[in-house]
C-alpha cells in the first residue's frame, strides 16, 4: 500500500497526464520492475528523457469481416496508434494485394471466422492467393487477432489458417495468435496495449510460444425451457411466415436487451432416414465415432447435412468418386444425384461431416418487462436452391416446436449492441425481423422510465399483412415511449419504399438528432439493407452539414468508435 501522501501525489499525476504519458509511464514502470526481479536491492532509477520516443515502424492493419466487428476493432487500433503518434493505416483485406507483403515491415491482422471455419468473404481471395504464392516473407513481422464464437466447432479457424500460412512463408509473429470469443473487447484491449508497448519501445523482439494461445472464455450457461406461446405475426395472404415465440425457462433466464438466444437445431427424422436408406443401413445400428458409441439415427440427427460448404462437398465427392460442382448443397441433393458405391460404408461419410453449428436469434423481450420469459421473432426461411424450394434448418426446427414443447438454449451475450445511458436519445432501424431487439429496447426503456427519446424505423412488404407488433408500437406512441415512428411498406405502392427512403425524407430531423447526441442502431440483413442504410446516413450527414462525403464517412466512423453507432447484422 502507498502512504496517503504518495497516493495523493500519484492521483494528481494521473489526473493531469495525457493518454500517451500514462502509456509511457506504464512501460517505464514495467521495465523498472523487470530490472528489480531477482535482485535484493532496487536498481538506480535511470535518468528520464521527457521527449516522446519516436516510433520508426509503421504498421499496416488488415481486417477481414462480414458483420463489421473486425473492422470496428481495426478502427479502434488505428485510432489508438494515431493518439500515440504512431503512423499506421487500416485497410479492408479485400483491397490489399499479396504482392505488397514483401514491402511491409509489420502487418497486424484482425480476422473473423464464418460458418464451417471459413474465411469471411472479403478475405477468401487474399488467403487463397497467399497460400498459392511462392512469396518469401522472411523480413515481415506480424500479429493475428482472431474473432470467433466458441459455440462453433472450428473456433477462430480462419485466424489459425492465416497464422499458419504466414509462418510457412517465413514471416515472424511478434505476439502469440489470439483466439477471442464473442465478447472480445477486453482481450482486444490487452492485445492493443501489448502492441503499443512494443512499438513505443521500437521493439518487436518477443518470444512467441509455438502453440497458438487460446483465449480464456466464460462458459455459456445452458437453459431448458418450454414454448408457452406461439403465434404467426403476418395476416392471411402475406408472403412471409413470421412467428412470435415465447419461451418460459425452468429457472430465471439472465439476459440484457441486445443479447441473442442460441440454439443447436436437429435434423428431421425423415431426412436422416432417407440418407441412411442410400447406404442400405439400419438407423438403429450402433456406430463408434470419435470415441463415442451411438445409433446412426442419433449421429445423423446432430451432424450437419444441410447447406454443406464447397470444402465438405469436395471431400464427399472424393469419397463417392464423383465431381460435385455445387458451391453449397444439402447431403440429400448429392446422394439423389450420385449413387453410393457398394464398398462405401456410412462411417466414412460421418468422418466428413461437422457438428451442426448454433443459430442465433435476437431476443425481442426485456427481462424486466417479461419476467421469467424470453421472446423471439423468427421468420420461417424459405428459399430456392438447386431448383428446389427449401426451408432453413434452424427456423424450421424452432417453429416446428409445439406449444408446451421443450427447447434447449443458451444466451449469447452481445456487449457490442447495448442501450446507452437512460437519458440518451436512440434511433433504431430494423426492417423485418430486425425489429426484434428494438422491441426489447423499447420494453426495457418503458418499464425503467428512461428519459431518452426513441425513434423507430421499421419496414416490411405490406402494412395490413406484415406490420409486426403494431398494437404495441401504437401504444408506445400514445404513451410517449416512442417519440417517432416511420414505417416503410415496400409493396403497398408502385414504387418500392424502404427504410432508407424514410431516413432520406426526414434528413433534417435525423441529422439534428445526431447533433443532439443520439445513438444509432441497425439490425437485420447485412446485404443489401444495412449497406444501403449506412450509405443513406452518410449521404444525410454530408448534405445536411454541407461537408464532403468522405468527411461524412469519418463522422459515422467516429460515432462507431464512440459506441454511438452499433450494428447487429447477418
Amino acid at each position: 500500500m502507498l502512504s496517503e501522501n504518495k497516493l495523493t501525489l500519484l492521483q494528481q499525476l494521473v489526473a493531469n497526464a495525457t493518454d500517451t504519458e500514462i502509456i509511457w509511464t506504464n512501460g517505464y514502470l514495467t521495465g523498472y520492475l523487470e530490472a528489480v526481479k531477482g535482485t535484493t536491492t532496487a536498481p538506480s532509477i535511470p535518468a528520464l528523457n521527457n521527449a516522446e520516443p519516436k516510433v520508426t515502424l509503421k504498421p499496416t492493419i488488415l481486417y477481414g469481416t462480414e458483420t463489421g466487428n473486425s473492422k470496428k476493432a481495426a478502427s479502434s487500433l488505428h485510432a489508438a496508434f494515431k493518439k500515440s503518434k504512431i503512423q499506421s493505416k487500416s485497410t479492408d483485406i479485400v483491397q490489399y494485394s499479396v504482392s505488397k507483403l514483401e514491402k511491409e515491415e509489420l502487418l497486424l491482422f484482425v480476422i473473423s471466422t464464418q460458418g464451417e471455419g471459413e474465411f469471411p468473404l472479403n478475405a477468401i481471395a487474399f488467403y487463397e492467393e497467399l497460400v498459392a504464392s511462392n512469396i518469401k516473407l522472411d523480413n515481415l513481422k506480424y500479429a493475428v487477432f482472431g474473432l470467433g464464437d466458441t459455440s462453433y466447432p472450428l473456433f477462430c479457424n480462419a485466424a489459425v489458417l492465416l497464422n499458419e500460412a504466414l509462418q510457412e512463408k517465413g514471416a515472424e509473429s511478434i505476439l502469440p495468435l489470439v483466439k477471442s470469443d464473442v465478447d472480445y473487447s477486453e482481450e482486444f484491449a490487452n492485445w492493443q496495449q501489448q502492441l503499443l508497448n512494443l512499438l513505443q519501445n521500437n521493439s518487436t523482439a518477443i518470444t512467441v510460444s509455438e502453440a497458438p494461445v487460446k483465449t480464456t472464455v466464460p462458459h455459456k450457461k445452458d437453459y431448458k425451457g418450454t414454448v408457452s406461446h406461439k403465434v404467426i405475426l403476418n395476416d392471411h395472404g402475406s408472403n412471409k411466415q413470421t412467428y412470435h415465440i415465447e419461451i418460459t425457462g425452468d429457472e430465471d433466464i439472465i439476459y440484457e436487451p441486445g443479447d441473442a438466444l442460441g440454439i443447436i437445431p436437429k435434423n428431421s427424422y425423415e431426412s436422416v432416414i432417407e440418407i441412411i436408406g442410400y447406404f442400405t443401413d439400419s438407423p438403429d445400428r450402433k456406430v463408434t465415432f470419435k470415441d463415442k458409441t451411438d445409433t446412426l439415427l442419433n449421429w445423423l440427427t446432430q451432424l450437419n447435412i444441410k447447406g454443406l460448404s464447397k470444402k465438405t462437398l469436395s471431400s464427399i465427392g472424393e469419397l463417392l468418386g464423383v465431381n460435385i460442382s455445387y458451391e453449397k448443397a444439402d447431403l440429400l441433393d448429392v446422394l439423389i444425384e450420385n449413387p453410393v458405391p457398394v464398398n462405401i460404408k456410412i462411417e466414412s461419410l460421418l468422418e466428413l461431416l461437422l457438428p451442426i453449428a448454433p443459430r442465433l436469434y435476437s431476443i425481442s423481450s426485456s427481462a424486466e418487462a417479461h419476467e421469467g420469459q424470453v421472446h423471439l421473432t423468427v421468420n420461417l426461411n424459405r428459399f430456392v436452391a438447386n431448383n428446389k424450394v427449401k426451408t432453413g434448418l434452424a427456423s424450421q426446427y424452432i417453429t416446428d416446436i409445439p406449444k408446451k414443447g421443450e427447447i434447449d438454449f443458451y444466451i449469447h451475450r452481445n456487449n457490442n449492441f447495448r442501450l446507452p445511458d437512460a437519458d440518451t436519445d436512440i434511433i433504431m432501424i430494423g426492417p423485418g425481423t430486425g425489429i426484434a431487439p428494438f422491441r426489447s429496447f423499447l420494453a426495457e426503456r418503458d418499464i425503467t422510465g428512461a428519459d431518452g427519446r426513441n425513434w423507430l424505423f421499421f419496414g416490411e412488404q405490406h402494412f395490413t399483412l406484415d406490420f409486426y407488433y403494431q398494437t404495441e408500437i401504437q401504444e408506445w406512441l400514445n404513451t410517449g415511449v416512442l417519440a417517432r415512428f416511420d414505417g416503410a411498406f415496400s409493396r403497398d405502392q408502385e414504387r418500392k419504399i424502404y427504410v432508407q427512403d424514410r431516413i432520406r425524407e426526414n434528413a433534417a430531423e435525423f441529422n439534428q438528432w445526431l447533433l443532439d447526441g443520439a445513438s444509432i442502431y441497425i439490425c437485420g440483413q447485412k446485404a443489401p439493407m444495412s449497406l444501403d442504410v449506412e450509405n443513406t446516413i452518410i449521404e444525410v450527414i454530408a448534405n445536411e452539414r454541407s461537408i464532403p462525403v468522405e468527411e461524412a464517412k469519418q463522422v459515422l466512423e467516429s460515432l462507431e468508435l464512440e459506441g454511438k453507432y452499433q450494428k447487429d447484422v447477418y
